[in-house]
């Protein structure tokens, strides 16, 4: 396969997935900036890595060099990072369904309703341990299932759908 064919072939798997692997990396690394840095360096690994790529679906494959690339990255940054807050307003990306529902409703109570909403959800999946919080992501935002989950994670599926349990249950009593 020459490179151009290589490069087209990434292009045309991987790339679409971007927004996954970026939502994922904003969720674990808990900042935008951060995000970016993690997926564009996850993308550069993916593509060095892509001939050993054979399955169908490349975005449980891609998400998990996602995951193992903001963990490297937190090792390397931990003790900078540890003392960076967590920004709301980052967090709080308008995706096209809720522009969409905005536009239909102008309603200001109803705007507002819904930001605390976001705001109270991103504060509450921001409360749990990363453990949690990355399953979460993947399995209720991503909606991979529990065996991709299983296979980016390299935990047995048990263990996905325990993690699913307690952090939906601490999610629902930081929420209450």
């Amino acid at each position: 396969m020459t490179a151009s064919q290589k490069e087209g072939r990434f292009q045309a798997i991987v790339l679409p997935h971007i927004d996954s692997a970026f939502n994922l990396a904003r969720w674990l690394a808990r900042n935008e900036q951060d995000a970016e840095d993690i997926v564009q360096e996850a993308y550069l690994r993916a593509f060095k890595f892509f001939d050993g790529f054979h399955g169908e679906d490349a975005r449980p494959w891609l998400l998990g060099i996602v995951r193992n690339t903001f963990y490297t990255w937190y090792q390397q940054n931990k003790t900078q990072k540890e003392s960076t807050e967590f920004d709301e307003e980052l967090h709080s990306i308008e995706t096209e369904d809720s522009a969409a529902t905005q536009r239909a409703d102008n309603n200001p109570e109803t705007l507002l309703i819904q930001q605390d909403s976001r705001r109270q959800l991103d504060k509450a999946l921001k409360a749990l341990s990363a453990e949690f919080r990355e399953v979460l992501v993947m399995r209720e935002l991503e909606d991979l299932s529990y065996k991709e989950i299983a296979g980016i994670i390299g935990i047995p599926i048990g263990t996905v759908m325990s993690r699913l349990a307690r952090g939906r249950k601490q999610l629902a009593e930081i929420l209450a």
